[in-house]
């Protein structure tokens, strides 16, 4: 029962791979192809659930381990990573934006294993939180619109995607140089070579 969060955590990988899955096989018959996308926002969701799950058993009930500090912002990025690239191969969204969420994810996640390798824990700042947040309205809202144009429904306009996705993408490199400019004098360390 001790290891409930780092279960948590790992179960997100496999429910990335479920998720795929579901967001890249392609039916003929438009109700089979709806249900898959429905099915592959749903475990988008469940899987957002066990991120904020996981941190606050952690916290709060089961005690914070190396293997939850490395893995759960990995975790993370990976599901993240994984619906973008999905909508590329769906056409919802353009792949610049995509490679731009990525590297910064990528980066990022660099920085703190250096971090951590120094000792130092460094929580994520509202902009990180804000970017997170808007990452995963966004996912949530190309899932809505390829169910919509799987379905029977007639589709509105779908000129938001663009800017949707080039919104996520900009707000997350403006959190990634927040975040380096923070660090700076840790990037620029010299190492001791006493």
């Amino acid at each position: 029962m001790k290891q409930l969060p780092n279960h948590l955590t790992m179960s997100r990988f496999w429910m990335t791979a479920i998720m795929m899955i579901c967001l890249s096989i392609h039916f003929e018959s438009p109700a089979n192809q709806t249900i898959a996308y429905i099915a592959a926002l749903g475990i988008f969701v469940l899987a957002s659930i066990t991120d904020a799950l996981d941190g606050y058993l952690a916290r709060n009930f089961f005690g914070v381990t190396s293997f939850g500090k490395l893995m759960d912002p990995l975790a993370d990025k990976v599901l993240v990573s994984a619906a973008f690239i999905g909508f590329v191969e769906q056409g919802s969204i353009a792949a610049w934006m995509v490679v731009l969420i990525i590297a910064r994810e990528f980066m990022v996640t660099g920085m703190r294993l250096l971090m951590i390798e120094k000792g130092i824990v460094m929580p994520a700042g509202p902009w990180g939180k804000i970017k997170t947040t808007v990452q995963m309205l966004a996912i949530c809202l190309y899932f809505f619109g390829l169910i919509w144009e799987s379905s029977w429904l007639p589709m509105p306009g779908t000129s938001y995607a663009w800017w949707l996705g080039l919104g996520a993408a900009l707000l997350t490199a403006w959190s990634g140089v927040v975040y380096f400019w923070q660090q700076r004098h840790i990037i620029w360390e010299k190492e001791d070579k006493g």
